[in-house]
């Protein structure tokens, strides 16, 4: 029993140097690069780049444009279809446009210049004038002979061209500010505020008249624009549009002219909580305040 206890205690300690000879084992580990967000893309100018959730109609109301007009200009088959940083053009294709400069045509061949021939001498016998600076005895003959010849030397004077009406200074009209009235009747329950509502919200019940806050012309009338419900948008002039949302019904029609105060939908509660007009004035296509522009009430 004591010679086995000995033995063991003799390969004890070559047991644990093989055991700490065992190597670890290895783990690969492998680094996951982390994916590339791809750069921001500017737009050209005069361009819109898609974002997700917009519309043709919707970048057409913020472009200040009709939306048929950004189809056309962009060639769109369908115009319900679009991707995700697809550059639209907002603005008219000749806006922007180089203009032309006329320049002068230079001519590479030599000018020759011939040498002026020299005046012939005068008839002297009568009449002899001293050098330049010399004196004429005076007579009523030499005077009226030298006030002849400052009139004929003295060079005609230049009048100016009248203003050609090719230049005349345009008309404005096409910016100024519309004649507004109040579309709908009722109380105002939401205010415009910057970075919030782009409008004003007016209570009433369903069935009531909207109105054309300004005479223009109708630009989209449908339920193509998400949140807004029966869209009417009239086109008042080159600077401004107005929007009439949520409507119930729609009485007019796109392309259509209407005049101030004429009825153009009937006020109701799609994609609202309840019957309400939602109103807008967009000037450029950047939403405005309508109160500075509607008459106080």
């Amino acid at each position: 029993m004591n010679a086995l206890r000995l033995m063991f205690a003799l390969l004890l300690p070559l047991i644990g140097g093989c055991a700490s000879n065992v190597s670890a084992p290895v783990v690969d580990r492998v680094v996951v690069p982390a994916p590339v967000q791809p750069a921001a893309v500017e737009p050209r100018a005069g361009y819109h780049i898609v974002k997700k959730g917009e519309t043709l109609y919707s970048i057409a109301l913020d472009s200040g444009q009709d939306h048929k007009d950004v189809a056309a200009w962009n060639k769109l088959d369908d115009p319900n279809v679009l991707k995700i940083g697809q550059q639209l053009r907002v603005v008219p294709p000749d806006e922007g446009a180089p203009v032309a400069v006329a320049k002068p045509v230079q001519s590479s061949a030599p000018v020759e210049v011939k040498p002026r021939a020299a005046p012939t001498p005068a008839n002297t016998d009568n009449f002899k004038r001293e050098p330049k600076g010399g004196k004429i005895a005076y007579s009523d003959e030499a005077l009226i002979k030298a006030r002849q010849t400052t009139s004929a030397e003295k060079p005609a004077e230049a009048k100016p061209e009248p203003e050609s009406s090719a230049v005349a200074k345009k008309p404005t009209s096409e910016t100024e500010d519309a004649d507004w009235i109040w579309p709908a009747n009722g109380k105002l329950i939401a205010s415009f505020s910057e970075g919030g509502s782009k409008g004003l919200d007016i209570a009433g019940k369903a069935g009531d008249p909207v109105v054309a806050a300004s005479g223009g012309i109708v630009s989209y009338a449908g339920a193509g624009l998400r949140g807004y419900g029966n869209l009417v948008v009239l086109r008042h002039n080159a600077s401004f549009l107005s929007v009439y949302a949520h409507n119930s019904k729609i009485l007019v029609k796109e392309k259509q002219t209407v005049t101030k105060g004429q009825k153009i939908a009937e006020m109701g509660s799609t994609d609202a909580e309840s019957p309400r007009l939602h109103f807008e004035i967009r000037r450029q296509g950047k939403p405005a305040d309508p109160q500075k522009y509607l008459p106080a009430r």
